[in-house]
């Protein structure tokens, strides 16, 4: 039965089965030596002219070919031992051998970060890229700690609970992906910017903490730290006020941190309103680490709050600063239902920062329909309008929900702050790159004529600006 290399220094004496990647062949005279890789490090083997048959094979071996050995595996003399390895100290004479699968060179190499390569061939060889070491031990790294924070909300009481992907195109700050339906011709999905419409929904359901490692979609400007598509790790909890939501989940990014021995700024997280953080940085995100925390790779989190519930866009017309189901504050309530002073118009908005990137953002939520309906009046939405886009939320709000509030935290940006990277395609099995191409599928692509019909769909190719 085949065992990881990483096994192999406490079975010295006994015949064991291994099986992976050719990650390093040489040569020395009669004998010859691969270095084998699996997803638990890397170990030696020998091959000799003794074992006829498998030393033939190991003279065809290439880098990456995926083979299957065995044999009585042996220590290392003293001064052979590779102190750098986890198998350093052991290696495995080969008596017998198979050859799993043949592989072409190697498009780029492997045994170096792959930084300096071109982003679009790594991103086309995605599945040769994440042999690489770096890869791998960001991908673990992001499972361990999914899985760390989904126990910490698990202890407090959460419940998880998967949304739709298929939903209503609705305005929530970013354009949408929109997807044509074959059943409803001239109608159209959208796929969500956020779970936010649904886990209210599940507030209303009586559900009062739920949580989702969830999938984001959004049609917007691409940059070395945002994508078409990203993970967040959304939670809803009901019967809470801002403060109830801020003490949790620093309570659960400090137990994370800590679990992994990353060094924390603070244990309490410092709390800025908007207006402070722009007076002082210019910025709603910002970095508190002095230079010397900084090369120490100190993690600084901190809160922005208090944020203004409208802005202006381009054309000069309210809009929200957020989304639109952010809870004003009390006293400004008056003021958004006779529709003035909408500039001083305060939220329970609240946003995470970490290192200067922008972790998180949340709030304390409208529940009550009049609230929702005030809120679209002062962006001139049509009654008209308000009930076909949000008629579902009014119904839902006139049904018994409770006052509750939430945050998405993005899970591939803190990845990728933990793992001192400077792309989220670092953390990202599959990253669309930066032309807005998805890995290895060639995606986006044409459709054809046949299902363009079905669809009920028309390509019409815009006409180029004279």
């Amino acid at each position: 039965m085949r065992i990881l290399t990483k096994d192999t220094v406490s079975k010295i004496g006994e015949k064991v089965e291994l099986s992976g990647w050719v990650d390093v062949r040489r040569d020395h005279g009669k004998l010859i030596f691969i270095d084998l890789r699996d997803r638990s490090g890397v170990i030696q083997l020998v091959f000799t002219p003794k074992n006829e048959k498998a030393y033939a094979l190991a003279n065809s071996l290439r880098s990456e070919w995926v083979i299957q050995v065995s044999g009585v595996l042996k220590a290392r003399p003293e001064n052979m031992i590779n102190s750098e390895s986890v198998c350093g100290t052991v290696e495995l004479p080969v008596e017998e051998m198979e050859i799993l699968n043949e592989a072409q060179t190697p498009p780029f190499p492997l045994d170096t970060d792959g930084l300096e390569l071109d982003e679009e061939l790594r991103a086309k060889y995605r599945y040769v890229d994440l042999r690489r070491a770096r890869m791998q031990k960001n991908l673990r790294f992001r499972s361990q700690l999914i899985d760390a924070m989904r126990q910490e909300l698990f202890a407090q009481d959460f419940t998880e609970v998967e949304t739709p992907l298929l939903t209503k195109t609705t305005p929530e700050g970013a354009r949408d992906f929109v997807v044509p339906s074959r059943h409803n011709p001239g109608k159209f999905f959208a796929l969500p910017q956020s779970p936010q419409q649904y886990k209210q929904l599940l507030m209303t359901g009586g559900l009062e903490r739920y949580f989702q490692v969830a999938r984001a979609l959004r049609d917007e400007d691409l940059r070395a730290d945002r994508a078409f598509e990203h993970t967040q790790l959304d939670l809803e909890m009901s019967f809470v006020s801002q403060d109830d939501v801020l003490n949790l989940v620093e309570k659960m990014m400090v137990a994370v941190a800590t679990k992994f021995n990353f060094q924390l700024k603070n244990q309490t997280f410092p709390r800025l309103t908007f207006q402070e953080a722009m007076e002082k940085f210019g910025a709603d995100k910002f970095d508190l680490r002095t230079e010397e925390e900084k090369k120490e790779n100190v993690l600084s989190f901190a809160w922005v709050t208090n944020f203004p519930a409208f802005e202006k866009t381009k054309e000069g017309e309210w809009t929200f600063t957020h989304n639109p189901f952010t809870m004003p504050k009390e006293e400004d309530l008056e003021n958004l239902f006779a529709g003035k002073d909408i500039e001083k118009i305060g939220t329970w908005q609240y946003d995470l920062v970490c290192n200067g990137f922008e972790l998180g953002s949340g709030s304390i939520r409208a529940h009550k329909p009049e609230i929702l309906r005030a809120v679209f009046k002062v962006m001139g939405y049509s009654e008209e309008r308000v009930e076909a886009q949000f008629g579902h939320m009014l119904a839902a709000f006139n049904s018994g929900t409770p006052p509750h509030g939430g945050i998405g935290i993005g899970l591939d940006r803190l990845v990728m702050i933990l793992q001192g990277e400077k792309f989220l395609r670092e953390v990202v099995a599959f990253p669309q790159t930066s032309s807005g191409r998805t890995s290895v599928m060639d995606a986006p692509s044409e459709l054809g004529e046949e299902q363009l019909q079905e669809l009920g769909l028309k390509i019409e190719k815009k006409k180029k600006s004279e």
